[in-house]
């Protein structure tokens, strides 16, 4: 008698419900990716620390992007996406701060490696009139 399933007493491979769970995976984690990866601006020219130690977690972390425009002499500063001015967006990070849990916030500062210091200061200052003393800063280590 014929079989209409391969060989007698092999079970067939079913690839429509593989094919299904790995479509729910992958878009369970594009929608990770784009909200972690959108918070880095990636035009940013990280300055070169090879001594750095890498971070614990990034849990808590507010992240400013200090874009540094040569050409015309000024520094671009982002927060969440949206273009700040560090001294306006004070009263945001104090409401941030009051969310997190047992007020554990920190700063982290991504600027190019010829960003003049008094921009990164002025992201600085911010975090200390909301009350945030953690202020870290990313560099790459080669």
């Amino acid at each position: 008698m014929a079989s209409s399933g391969g060989a007698e007493g092999e079970p067939e491979f079913q690839i429509a419900p593989m094919i299904d769970v790995l479509l729910v995976l992958l878009i369970f984690f594009m929608s990770i990716a784009t909200t972690a990866v959108s918070r880095y601006d990636p035009t940013i020219d990280l300055p070169v620390a090879p001594d750095a130690n890498k971070k614990e977690d990034s849990e808590g972390e507010l992240v400013f992007n200090i874009a540094w425009i040569a050409k015309e002499n000024r520094a671009v500063i982002s927060f969440e996406e949206h273009v700040v001015e560090p001294k306006d967006i004070i009263p945001r990070l104090a409401a941030l701060k009051a969310k997190a849990p047992e007020g554990k916030v920190r700063i982290l500062i991504r600027s190019d490696g010829g960003t003049p210091v008094r921009f990164i200061s002025s992201v600085i200052e911010a975090g200390a009139g909301a009350g945030i003393s953690d202020v870290t800063f990313a560099t790459l280590s080669r």
